[in-house]
């Protein structure tokens, strides 16, 4: 409980300083914390103020740590198999959990793989409006076969608008590409995970996948919200196992020499001399922003 008043004392008092006019609502709360007869009733002053509201994601943060340590839970979860991952997963987040998917090239594994586990999770699906005309035919392919409960998240300003007020920001400074990322990608999956009221979120990342990936754990608080990674440990040749074990289908540009599937104007195919991290954003970064921490604290993720 010791942490609780800190972090509330850190939060309402930092601005205020005695001797200094009249006390403003954090000089209240300083002068109530520092009275030697109401710290009960001044936690029920902090209730009825809205400064409650509008600091809720550092108290959910607060205490959602509690919920289970991350350190013990990688330990265990790296002696499972990655389907008693995805049952554990769910099992700490009953009706507050989602999948994601990009309808990439391995993406067929997970959404079959939790589907035999929770088949009515919410699938959430971040279309930019850029992706490439198989990828949009892939999804409605898979959705239907296999009967997936899919969310469809789009950007607030339209592709056409965007370009008209901003130009090609992928073609620009990285600063420009992050913010490109942020609008397409991060702000309608945040925005897919306060909606859907959900606290922890299962993607299909693999260690594999590149440099920025390859010291994942298979649980991971960013932010405020639970990231779960099944597949982390798997290899290429786990992925093509599961596939065809299972009769399910890779993305149809795998053929032509895709290994990451993104949005057309960012994705090249790997060519010789070539690595995955290449293949995405002229190599200058392999993230999307979706597995980066936002440094907004209004956002989930």
């Amino acid at each position: 409980m010791s942490l609780f008043f800190i972090v509330l004392f850190a939060l309402f008092c930092r601005r205020y300083k005695p001797g200094e006019g009249t006390p403003s609502r954090s000089g209240f709360f300083y002068e109530r914390l520092h009275s030697s007869t109401c710290r009960a009733n001044w936690i029920g002053e902090l209730e009825k103020t809205e400064l409650h509201a509008s600091q809720s994601s550092a108290f959910s943060l607060l205490f959602m740590k509690d919920r289970f340590s991350i350190d013990e839970a990688n330990r265990s979860l790296s002696s499972m198999t990655a389907a008693e991952r995805c049952s554990w997963a769910v099992d700490q987040f009953p009706g507050e959990i989602i999948l994601s998917t990009s309808f990439g090239i391995q993406s067929a594994v997970l959404l079959h793989m939790i589907g035999r586990r929770e088949p009515k999770i919410p699938v959430i699906f971040v279309d930019t409006g850029y992706l490439f005309p198989e990828t949009y035919r892939f999804a409605d392919r898979l959705t239907r076969e296999l009967d997936l409960d899919l969310r469809v998240y789009n950007p607030r300003m339209t592709a056409a608008r965007q370009e008209a007020l901003f130009g090609k920001r992928w073609e620009g400074s990285l600063e420009d590409l992050g913010e490109y990322n942020r609008d397409n990608k991060v702000e309608p999956m945040n925005r897919a995970l306060r909606e859907l009221s959900a606290k922890a979120w299962i993607s299909g990342l693999r260690r594999s996948q590149g440099s920025s990936r390859s010291e994942r754990q298979f649980v991971e608080l960013q932010n405020q919200t639970y990231k779960f990674y099944p597949i982390l440990d798997w290899s290429n040749r786990d992925i093509y196992q599961y596939l065809t074990q299972n009769d399910l289908p890779y993305h149809p540009l795998w053929e032509e020499g895709y290994v990451s599937m993104g949005d057309w104007h960012s994705t090249k195919k790997l060519t010789e001399g070539m690595t995955e991290e290449d293949t995405r954003f002229e190599g200058r970064k392999r993230e999307c922003g979706l597995h980066e921490l936002t440094g907004g604290q209004d956002f989930q993720i």
